[in-house]
């Protein structure tokens, strides 16, 4: 076991415990500004409207972020956006830049410098360890993002009762500069190309879908990764809340607790991997795709009316599994990407990606939450998740082999 730790390599424990070290003040401050926000103006819209400031420009700028990734250096993006992030933050508090509206103005402008510090490190990571390592590694740095997702909560609630929204903000701006100075240590060289016009940028975006559309294998996983990211995201987002806060009436501390139940079982899943499994994980891909499926039909019957007491129980083993085989699904399939996307355009096949992804994800939100109200959760379940395995099964029989084998080699460029 600390033999394959050792093999990661002295760049890779640099660049994990820097993003470990950054990760840590942004779920401190993740916690804080939404009481702070709620504190100040006890508004649920004045809440989504913090969400949408981080989704939509992250959204916008991915592309360009894309081809930043792939044309400059991506070490110096990494630790630059760190610093310049501590040093957005530290203003914040130097110049009490606390209104609203002015942390709004923060929100966005850190979604941005995310976005572009994002391109960078997926163009970068790959090239950080060993290629038989890769899922090893993925699940190593998942892990440690899990840990601090259980225990970030409870501490940034503490420092929030302690000292408020400026101690939130300033451990948060410590820690992006620790964790840029760890980023400077790490040894990568690659060649850079910069840009000499606009025309350039717009090309190069493009680049970035033309990769997907161009390969066939890259295709299928991609319409595959879009179909079930549209029917399941609701699931996760809007169905599964509502069934523990409306049908089943959990207190406040019992529906954190649910969330707190995916961690654990996602960081059983990234354990399992980077402990026994290994590159062999993805041997399990579509076994435990199913096992995900099967779970997540079984939400459908987690009802007061049909378990009585044994209801809460029963979720939080169904979320627990869930989260368990999802990121036995999740981390094999990143890591076959990683493999199979070369150098040149990685940045921007990841962002365009993400930007596929993400572009449809409000479509399922548009659609479950009024009928939520209408058929209740079971229905909506079922109407979501019975479609997905077919889905499923209908990839599982024409394109096993090509999923299984996406990241044997690497896809060629087409120019």
């Amino acid at each position: 076991m600390f033999a394959n730790f050792r093999r990661m390599g002295r760049n890779f424990w640099l660049y994990t415990v820097g993003r470990w070290i950054s990760q840590a003040g942004w779920v401190i401050q993740d916690v804080a500004v939404p009481l702070y926000v709620l504190d100040q103006t006890g508004s649920g819209a004045m809440m989504s409207l913090f969400i949408m400031a981080e989704l939509i420009p992250r959204l916008l700028v991915n592309p360009i972020a894309g081809v930043i990734g792939d044309r400059y250096d991506r070490k110096k993006l990494m630790y630059g956006l760190d610093i310049a992030r501590g040093v957005l933050l530290f203003a914040v508090i130097a110049f009490n830049l606390l209104g609203i509206y002015q942390l709004l103005a923060v929100q966005m402008a850190m979604s941005v410098m995310g976005a572009f510090f994002s391109a960078g490190i997926v163009g970068m990571f790959p090239d950080l360890v060993e290629r038989d390592q890769l899922a090893r590694a993925n699940s190593i740095l998942q892990s440690g993002g899990q840990i601090l997702r259980i225990v970030g909560p409870i501490l940034g609630g503490l420092i929030y009762a302690f000292g408020g929204i400026k101690l939130a903000i300033l451990i948060n701006a410590a820690s992006f500069f620790g964790s840029g100075l760890f980023e400077i240590l790490i040894e990568y060289r690659r060649e850079t190309r910069e840009l000499s016009s606009i025309r350039e940028v717009w090309d190069d975006m493009l680049d970035g879908f033309r990769f997907i559309r161009a390969s066939k294998d890259l295709m299928v996983l991609v319409s595959f990764g879009v179909l079930l990211n549209t029917l399941l995201n609701p699931v996760f987002a809007v169905v599964l809340p509502y069934l523990a806060r409306i049908e089943l009436g959990l207190s406040a501390v019992r529906f954190g607790s649910v969330e707190t139940a995916a961690t654990l079982g996602a960081l059983a899943g990234n354990m399992l991997i980077a402990l026994k499994l290994g590159e062999r994980s993805e041997d399990f891909l579509f076994k435990a795709l199913f096992a995900q499926l099967i779970c997540l039909t079984g939400l459908a019957f987690v009802t007061r009316s049909i378990l009585g007491g044994l209801a809460y129980p029963a979720l939080l083993g169904t979320i627990a599994l869930t989260g368990l085989f999802n990121t036995l699904v999740n981390i094999p399939l990143f890591t076959k990407l990683q493999k199979a996307v070369p150098d040149e355009v990685r940045s921007r096949f990841f962002t365009a990606f993400e930007t596929v992804m993400m572009a449809t994800t409000p479509l399922g939100m548009a659609l479950v939450g009024p009928l939520l109200d209408a058929t209740g959760t079971t229905v909506i379940i079922l109407a979501l998740t019975v479609p997905s395995v077919l889905i499923t099964v209908y990839y599982y029989l024409r394109f096993r082999e090509t999923v299984i084998n996406i990241g044997s080699e690497e896809v060629e460029v087409v120019p």
